[in-house]
């Protein structure tokens, strides 16, 4: 009797390998027709542009990237709108922000054109 049960759960076990799915094929990715920034949702994302509007005391920013593209970004935290309060329009900021929403601000300062001469 033990016998039969070994026999019967030895070729259950190897037939269920063959009944096993087979794994499909790597899915083809279509070429994209413009480049994306790929960040994961939960990643922070940097960004930088020129200001186009600033209201420091609702927490409002409107950024023009390089690429064009205007961003509208809010925020609720005390400390990023006293960081809105440094920014003017017309300023390039460096701002960081996730979903939307802006979590800190900068201005850039302006690169000296002139060189030293040695």
């Amino acid at each position: 009797m033990i016998r039969v049960l070994v026999a019967a759960w030895m070729s259950l076990a190897l037939n269920s390998v063959t009944f096993a799915q087979a794994k499909p094929a790597a899915p083809v990715t279509p070429a994209a027709s413009a480049p994306e920034i790929k960040t994961k949702p939960d990643q922070a994302r940097v960004l930088t542009g020129k200001v186009l509007s600033v209201d420091a005391k609702m927490g409002r920013l409107t950024l023009k990237l390089t690429d064009n593209k205007e961003i509208n970004l809010i925020t609720d935290s005390k400390s990023t709108k006293a960081a809105l309060e440094k920014l003017k329009v017309g300023d390039t900021a460096r701002v960081f922000e996730k979903g939307g929403k802006l979590i800190a601000a900068s201005p850039l300062k302006a690169e000296s054109k002139t060189k030293t001469a040695n």
